[in-house]
């Protein structure tokens, strides 16, 4: 397993992963050594990352390989589906699982997705609209949700 960490604008980023693709992207609450030398697997993930917060790069295309219950993959790869610039609620994604009654383990496959950003569980809000928990700070969540509006003001929250 190979890892890296990288400076964003939303605190220090430990990324991870092998020729299987990536399994862990965290934002960190401390201040981490950045990598010097970026290993050749974890390369495109930080060229694109650097893009994405460049505003450069609105969709991903890296090898994904994390770790979870087939549930929570089922999950995660609805969440993939949520374009750059839009939100969904945690009952649409029950629904699209169909399963109005998964909502409180959507929610919770949401809080545990390992590739931050890459996976945008930060697209996700409350059926009213509220930011509700994000696993990184809701700072981190609205500061997300501003960068990919398509209507750039003040703040949405």
């Amino acid at each position: 397993m190979e890892t890296c960490t990288i400076n964003t604008p939303l605190g220090f980023t430990k990324i991870s992963g092998d020729i299987n693709g990536l399994t862990d992207i965290t934002v960190l609450n401390s201040k981490e050594k950045i990598t010097d030398i970026i290993p050749v697997e974890l390369e495109d993930c930080v060229i694109q990352l650097n893009e994405y917060f460049k505003g450069n790069r609105k969709q991903f295309n890296l090898k994904l390989n994390p770790q979870g219950t087939d549930f929570q993959k089922r999950v995660w790869t609805l969440l993939e589906q949520v374009p750059y610039g839009k939100t969904m609620t945690y009952l649409e994604l029950s629904k699209q699982l169909g399963d109005v009654k998964a909502i409180r383990a959507v929610a919770n496959a949401n809080g545990k997705n390992p590739l931050w950003i890459i996976v945008p569980c930060h697209r996700i809000i409350g059926s009213d609209g509220s930011l509700t928990g994000y696993a990184g700070g809701l700072h981190r969540k609205k500061w997300l949700l501003e960068h990919e509006s398509p209507y750039k003001q003040q703040s949405l929250f």
